[in-house]
């Protein structure tokens, strides 16, 4: 089915000879509506369109389906594009008294613990959040696609000052250099540093390693693997950013993709990601985030949430179910071996299983970056 998005392609669609299936996405037709009135729209589907209620009654009666745009809800029902730093963090800025609390973020975050976190309550809420997060996994294809997908995965509690925070963001700035394409959680810890690696991919490690040691001076009292709730832990990051623009044409050269939830909407999503693809519903953006990362997952130190990643990738390989298997790394040997100690039972579960021979433990960086590089899809199709 084609999907349009913009008025220059629906009005090409919607003066052609023959209508083809189509599925129109989060577009004002209100000044197509004369033509819409004249034509008839079998099996096409207008999601989140603004028209009047006499148009999309045509529609109906004319063999099409409409979802119309709601505007109950502070966040938009269907969307064609993910979201971006700006729309996110509007209301946020560096003036003193300004906290994130004020952003449209954060906003959505008290609206859904308003209307039940886990429980909606109203089944129109819950079908509402299921409707955006079906537009938001729609988004993610068309991002990705005739993308080389790497994720990393890793705790929010790593604070930037731990040597696995420059780690992670130099293997991320080097693997989209090579022209990988890096996704996260989309919070803090092990998650940032992945996008700030990549944000920095048009810039040099040495601006990195600045930006990570300007970034890393937490405030007296501050307490340990808590970064995020440090009340200038989103300034410091705003602060790079200003200070380290994505260079004019750089843009694609730079671009990441976080996957956050609102499930966890008290931590703020991962600033320098260039797109941002939030969920309600945390269980279909960690099946979702695991699935896409076609070229390997890299599981740096992380607590229940990493450990849980690190099983339900396992199980995507183990039964082949994404119609290949791909690289799991588990960076960091005391982590993974003594103070959660899942690297000998991944070992035996993999036992006789393909899988297997692309695991790997390490705490050396190039090594990941090896083995994600020497990875090719192709010899691992089930």
């Amino acid at each position: 089915m084609l999907e349009i998005d913009t008025l220059k392609d629906f009005s090409a669609w919607i003066d052609a000879a023959d209508l083809i299936p189509a599925a129109i996405q989060s577009l004002d037709l209100s000044s197509f509506e004369g033509k819409i009135v004249t034509r008839a729209f079998p099996h096409c589907l207008f999601l989140g369109c603004q028209m009047r209620d006499v148009t999309a009654g045509h529609i109906v009666n004319t063999g099409g389906f409409v979802i119309p745009a709601v505007n109950t809800h502070r966040f938009a029902v269907h969307r064609s594009r993910l979201y971006s730093v700006s729309e996110l963090f509007a209301g946020f800025d560096l003036s003193p008294g300004k906290s994130y609390q004020d952003s449209y973020d954060y906003q959505v975050y008290e609206e859904y613990l308003e209307q039940g976190k886990d429980k909606p309550t109203s089944i129109k809420t819950s079908l509402l959040r299921r409707l955006h997060d079906h537009s938001i996994t729609d988004a993610i294809e068309e991002l990705i696609e005739g993308k080389k997908v790497v994720a990393i995965m890793g705790g929010h509690g790593m604070e930037r000052r731990d040597p696995f925070y420059r780690k992670v963001a130099h293997i991320a700035h080097t693997l989209t250099k090579e022209g990988f394409f890096l996704v996260s959680g989309g919070g803090p810890g092990a998650m940032e540093a992945t996008h700030l690696g990549a944000y920095f991919a048009s810039r040099t490690e040495a601006e990195l390693d600045q930006a990570i040691a300007e970034m890393s001076v937490r405030p007296p009292g501050a307490i340990a693997h808590q970064e995020y709730n440090d009340p200038d832990w989103l300034h410091r990051a705003w602060s790079i950013m200003e200070k380290y623009p994505i260079p004019a044409g750089e843009e694609e050269a730079c671009m990441s993709l976080g996957i956050p939830t609102w499930l966890y909407g008290h931590e703020p999503p991962a600033p320098f990601a260039t797109h941002i693809a939030k969920y309600f519903a945390n269980s279909v953006r960690e099946e979702g985030l695991l699935a896409i990362a076609t070229y390997g997952v890299i599981f740096a130190p992380g607590s229940a949430g990493t450990t849980q990643e690190i099983f339900q990738d396992a199980t995507q390989n183990h039964y082949g179910s994404m119609g290949y298997i791909s690289p799991m790394i588990l960076m960091g040997r005391q982590r993974w071996t003594e103070e959660r100690p899942v690297w000998n039972l991944l070992q035996k579960v993999s036992e006789d299983k393909r899988y297997g021979e692309l695991l790997a433990l390490t705490d050396d960086e190039q090594e990941v970056i090896r083995r994600i590089m020497a990875y090719d899809p192709e010899e691992y199709k089930v």
